[in-house]
This record gives structure tokens, sequence and C-alpha cells, in this order.
């Protein structure tokens, strides 16, 4: 049994030893977190434009950093806009009767600095889908850049996302022109595809507003249709609708009638009258609009 008695004793050794040289650990006493003092956010400075509420302001977009064009220029550019573009696109730039796009919100509008964004469009044309076709205009530069011109200072007036430049409604008085000299103008433009007995009776009562009438007719309105039935009969009107099962047809009093295709019968001729009207475009004057407006407005 000795030889288990040195073991214990010298383990006893060691662990004295160890007590020794070992210091005792303390744990370190909680640190209290210095208190720190409140920040106040702070609010960027608003922009040019912003009013306080962050954001894009109107000074973004180059048709308001430009300054206005000469009141010469404008004047040419309103003329012009009003003969080429105020149809489709509307007095005030946010899309007229013939169903033409926003320019208040166009980034062609609203990046164009001096007719180089709009140049182009007017020049060569445009189909959107889903939009009527623009045609091309050939305008010269001079005039592209009027119009370009008239544009941005209309931009340039324009209130917060899109809306409408600031004042009352624009009222025109449409009906300036002579009445006779539009009738002599329709008889030897218009005549051979329109009658005032005919397709036109009426025009003036079904189409009580000048403007919507001035844009009716400078538009070519509608694609018109002739059905032939098996019989013989024809049915002739605005097309309403035409697929590969019905085609509709509406005459001028605005009564509807629906015929079922199977195959090439009933026959059926599609007028497109926008194509005479596009070729027209190009050589109507302002006195030429005018005068057939007034004379139009007499068809009641």
């Amino acid at each position: 049994m000795r030889p288990s008695t040195s073991v214990a004793a010298l383990a006893v050794m060691v662990l004295a030893m160890i007590s020794v040289r070992l210091p005792a650990q303390t744990v370190p006493p909680a640190q209290t977190p210095a208190a720190q003092t409140p920040q106040t956010p702070q609010t960027p400075p608003a922009g040019p434009g912003q009013g306080g509420r962050g954001g894009r302001g109107l000074e973004t977009f180059p048709a308001q950093q430009r300054p206005p064009a000469d009141p010469a220029v404008l004047a040419r550019g309103k003329g012009l806009y009003d003969v080429y573009c105020r149809s489709c696109h509307g007095a005030d730039l946010r899309g007229g009767d013939q169903g033409g796009p926003n320019l208040l919100r166009s980034p062609v509008a609203l990046n164009d600095a001096d007719g180089e964004s709009i140049g182009p469009v007017v020049k060569q044309g445009r189909q959107t889908p889903g939009m009527p076709i623009m045609p091309a205009l050939p305008l010269p530069d001079d005039d592209v850049k009027a119009v370009s011109a008239y544009v941005r200072s209309v931009l340039a007036t324009a209130s917060r996302q899109g809306g409408p430049p600031a004042g009352p409604p624009v009222v025109l008085d449409i009906l300036v022109g002579d009445a006779a000299a539009g009738q002599r103008y329709f008889a030897a433009k218009c005549g051979a595809c329109h009658s005032p007995t005919g397709d036109l009776k009426g025009f003036a009562a079904k189409v009580a507003d000048a403007t919507q009438l001035q844009n009716t007719w400078v538009s070519g309105g509608g694609r018109g249709g002739r059905v032939t039935t098996p019989d013989g009969q024809r049915v002739e009107g605005r097309l309403v609708r035409m697929d590969d099962f019905i085609v509709v047809i509406a005459n001028n009093d605005g009564l509807q009638r629906s015929f079922r295709r199977e195959g090439d019968v009933p026959r059926i001729q599609v007028r497109d009258p926008l194509e005479a009207h596009q070729k027209l475009l190009l050589e109507y004057t302002d006195k030429d609009i005018h005068d057939v407006t007034a004379y139009l407005a007499t068809l009641k």
C-alpha cells in the first residue's frame, strides 16, 4: 500500500502549486453604456420645382430648361400644330378626338431640346400598336422646329404628373371660314367620294360640336364597307366589326346590320377613307380647312 500512498501525496502537492501560481479570476463589473445624444434627422433641401416634397421637379426635362422661343416662332408653331397635330393630340396636348397619345407624358416631347426628338417622328411618321397611324409630314426643318418649340412651350406650363397647363379651358371659334368657298372646294376635292345629300346628309346635326365636326372630316372617320349577299342585296355603310365569323355595317342613321360569314360569303368590300384623306392632309391650307368646316356646318 505504500506506492498508492506516495502517488496520492504527490498529486496533492501538484494541486497546491497550481493554486499558488494562478491568480484568482474575478468577473469584471458590467459597464453601463454612455448616454447618446439623440440625433435629429436632417431633411435634404428641396430642389427647384419640388415644392419641398422630393421627387423630380419640372426642370428635370429639357423642355423646362430652355428659355421660351421667339413669340413669332411660337405663333407659327401653334398654327402648324393646329392644322397637322391638334386633331390627334388635342389643343392642350393631352390627346384629341382621333386617339393620339398624350404629349404631356410623351418621352419624345419631354426630352426634345430643339426638334431633334420630335422632328424624326413628324418627318417619318409612326405606327404604334393600338394607336392611330401617324402619316409622315414632309414639313421644312424650320416648320418642324417651330412645332417643336410650341410643344415645349406648352410643356413648360404643365403641372405635375402630366396635368393640363394652368388656366381656363381652351375655347376656340372654329366656324370662321367662308361656307361658299368651302362648298366649291368640297365639290372639287371631296365630291368623288362624298355627297351632301348622301353619306353626309344631316352631318352637322349628327356632329353638333364644331371642333369635333372639323376633326372628323379632316381625319376621314372610320373604314367603310359594302356587303353583297348571295341574292344580290347590297348594304353599305361604316364598318363596325369584321372577323372570320361576322361582319357588322352601320348605315347613315346609325342602324347596324350583322351578317354571318362562311368563307367568302357574303362578299365584302372594304373602303379605307384614310388613304385619300392622308394625301389631302399634305395639301390643306388653314383657309381650306376653315372653309370646308364652315360649309359642312350648314348640312343640317
